[in-house]
Order: structure tokens, then C-alpha cells, then sequence
């Protein structure tokens, strides 16, 4: 039997879908330690960003912070993290898992924020303030709407990110969908390699069509939604003096 008819023995086999380590545990395990990490990241870069993009301060940080996490390999954040937080409570690959995807989420989703609220109207931001809104007043109405897309690529772009490294947290001693591809080395068995990749390609594939879908979704809403904040900060026309 070939790689692809193992691949395909595995996947079909009823009993590789029972207990915790068959298939619907293992996923279960990859989408929540995904989630978990994605909102973590997503707690501490959108504050961050829409404080950069704000008030115009500490740019250089977040472009050096975005072009960090662009640059360091995946395996060598959970590798790095995992040397310090391997003694943590709990099981021994989860903490350092689930602190390294955190880290990895952060650079995409602060970078699209902060260069989303930059790239808001300056004018229609001064516009704003002359009508007498708060900065906070402007952040939520004006900006945060107007730089809606890009920060929900920031977010698409972190959780395929995520989902995908999260397979190398079973080379440190969590679970998820890469324990088929680390226990498929450890005994050669291959087809069980390519189920374990072929499920988290699957998971990375669904997660980007559905977080476009989210985009594509909320396209309209974020249309109407800058169309009602630019109307906000249009000064009003007192028109010509009436003559005389």
C-alpha cells in the first residue's frame, strides 16, 4: 500500500475517532489551545495598536515589534519559551505552547491596527475634534470603523498563523494534531504523518476561508459604517448670508 492509501486507511479508520487520542479529541485540543492563544494576543496587541495608531507615538516599536515576529522562526519561539516555562504547572508542552502562539499572534494583529488607525483621514480626524469630540469619542466612531479591514486581516492573518505552529507544540510535549505527526515519526509510520498534516492543513484552510468570510461578511456593514463616520465629521454648511 502506498503514502496516499495509509493516509487514507488512517483517516477512514473508526478507531483512530475514539478516546483522547483519536481524532476529535486531538482537534478539540488544537482549536481551543488556538483560540485561547489568538484571544490572548489579540487582548494585548489591539490596546497597543490603537494606542500607537492614536496618538501617533512609538511607531518605531511597533514596525521593529512587527518585523520581529515576521523574522524569528515559529519552532524557535516555543523552543525559547518552552525552556523557561517548561516547570510551570500542568502539562509539561501546554505553557510553553500556549505562551509561544500568544507571542506569535501579537506582531500581525498590533502592526495592522496601529497602520489602520494611521492611515485614517487626518482631516476628517481634525474635522472630528472641531465638532467638539473627545479622542475617545473619535477612536470609536471615526477610526476604529474606518480601519475595520485592516484589522481583521491583522486577526486572519494571526490565527492561520497560529493554527498552523500550533502543530509544533507536540514536539515539546502537547498534544493537538501534530501528536499524529510526532507519533508517526516515532514509529515510521508515514500514513500517519500525512493524516496528522493533511488535518491541520485542513484546519489552517478552514480557518482562512472563514475569517474571509467574517471580512466578506461584515464588508457591507463597514461600508455603511465609514459612509456614517465621515458624515460625523463633516463640518456643517451654514450656507450664504441671507441678502439684505
Amino acid at each position: 500500500m502506498g503514502t496516499l492509501g495509509k493516509v487514507f486507511a488512517f483517516l477512514t479508520d473508526p478507531a483512530n475517532y475514539e478516546g483522547t487520542i483519536g481524532i476529535p479529541f486531538r482537534f478539540f485540543e488544537h482549536f481551543l489551545m488556538s483560540v485561547q492563544s489568538l484571544l490572548v494576543g489579540a487582548l494585548v496587541a489591539l490596546p497597543i495598536g490603537l494606542y500607537i495608531g492614536h496618538k501617533r507615538r512609538f511607531e518605531f516599536l511597533a514596525i521593529s515589534v512587527g518585523n520581529i515576529g515576521r523574522a524569528l522562526p515559529s519552532f524557535g519561539i516555543v523552543a525559547l519559551v518552552f525552556v523557561f516555562a517548561y516547570n510551570l504547572p500542568g502539562n509539561i508542552g501546554f505553557w510553553p505552547t500556549f505562551i509561544a502562539l500568544a507571542l506569535l499572534a501579537i506582531p500581525p494583529i498590533m502592526l495592522n491596527t496601529f497602520v489602520g488607525i494611521k492611515e485614517v483621514d487626518r482631516d476628517t480626524i481634525e474635522a472630528a475634534r472641531g465638532m467638539g469630540m473627545t479622542e475617545t469619542e473619535i477612536l470609536r466612531r471615526i477610526e476604529i470603523p474606518l480601519a475595520a479591514p485592516l484589522i481583521l486581516g491583522g486577526l486572519r492573518t494571526a490565527a492561520v498563523q497560529v493554527v498552523a505552529t500550533a502543530t509544533l507544540g507536540a514536539f515539546t510535549g502537547w498534544g493537538g494534531l501534530g501528536a499524529f505527526i510526532r507519533d508517526g515519526f516515532s514509529v515510521r509510520d508515514f500514513g500517519e504523518v500525512g493524516a496528522g498534516a493533511v488535518l491541520v492543513a485542513l484546519f489552517a484552510m478552514t480557518t482562512e476561508l472563514l475569517f474571509a468570510g467574517i471580512q466578506r461578511l461584515a464588508a457591507p456593514r463597514l461600508a455603511s459604517s465609514r459612509r456614517k463616520s465621515r458624515r460625523r465629521a463633516e463640518p456643517v454648511d451654514a450656507g450664504e448670508p441671507a441678502a439684505a
